[in-house]
């Protein structure tokens, strides 16, 4: 996936249910074998600093957010803070 889109950040794409969303505390569905939204911001050291799970249309982590978010972050960090 990183490859076709050219994406210069891991993507997790192509899991199984439930496999792989146990191993990332995603929400699964068991009738439809499908892993529920799950978004993840990872930061340099590759800890995750925030996770969005959602179990439907709502609650997804927009562009938008996750950039202003990890500007948040660092703008806290230059300041001597967490």
């Amino acid at each position: 996936m990183a490859e076709r889109t050219g994406a210069t950040f891991p993507i997790g794409y192509g899991l199984k249910v439930p496999e792989d969303a146990d191993k990332v505390g995603a929400y699964w569905e068991e009738r439809r074998a499908i892993i529920h939204a799950t978004g993840f911001t990872i930061g340099p050291d590759r800890k995750i600093l925030q996770a969005c799970f959602a179990t439907g249309p709502i609650g997804r982590i927009a562009a938008v957010d996750a950039l202003s978010s990890i500007r948040g972050t660092k703008r806290r960090k230059a300041q001597g803070g967490t």
